[in-house]
């Protein structure tokens, strides 16, 4: 479980990285609802949910997605500020508190992804939160793929 929750995460931060390069290329202000948008009809195709599971799933989904935005900016942000640190040459206790910070961000971030499934369970069976894993595996893939020129048509595949 905890490697799938890894895997989750490094898929979200591939993701976010990739479509940060995206946007920075296309000078395109709404990239980021358009592919949330993408994402929404990709997944719901592929769970398979009702209209009464997506009233109850979404804003779930939605809080939880928001909870691992905020924790990657403060990983981003505290890695930065480690990174930096050591350029200028910190050490000892300033190097310390540093890496700390940035051990906790991950721990934070990592938290939010453990956490994630319980509460996707409490609205979705166990198999459709297997498949809303499966889905975003596939939509970020999907999406990498897209930015290096591949593939140029969004919706689920089998």
């Amino acid at each position: 479980m905890k490697r799938i929750i890894f895997i989750a995460t490094a898929a979200l931060m591939m993701l976010a990285t990739a479509s940060s390069a995206s946007a920075h290329r296309k000078c395109d202000g709404d990239w980021k609802q358009k592919m949330l948008s993408e994402k929404i009809a990709y997944l719901t195709v592929e769970l398979g949910i009702t209209p009464e599971e997506a009233q109850q799933f979404w804003p779930v989904y939605n809080e939880i997605n928001k909870e691992r935005d905020e924790a990657m900016h403060q990983v981003f942000k505290s890695y930065k500020a480690l990174e930096e640190g050591i350029k200028a040459g910190k050490t000892g206790k300033d190097a310390e508190k540093l890496l700390e910070d940035y051990l906790k961000a991950l721990d934070d971030q990592r938290e939010i992804d453990s956490n994630a499934s319980d509460r996707y369970l409490k609205v979705l069976s166990a198999d459709k939160v297997a498949k809303l894993y499966i889905g975003e595996e596939k939509f970020r893939r999907q999406h990498i793929r897209r930015l290096h020129g591949g593939e140029n048509k969004p919706g689920p595949k089998n």
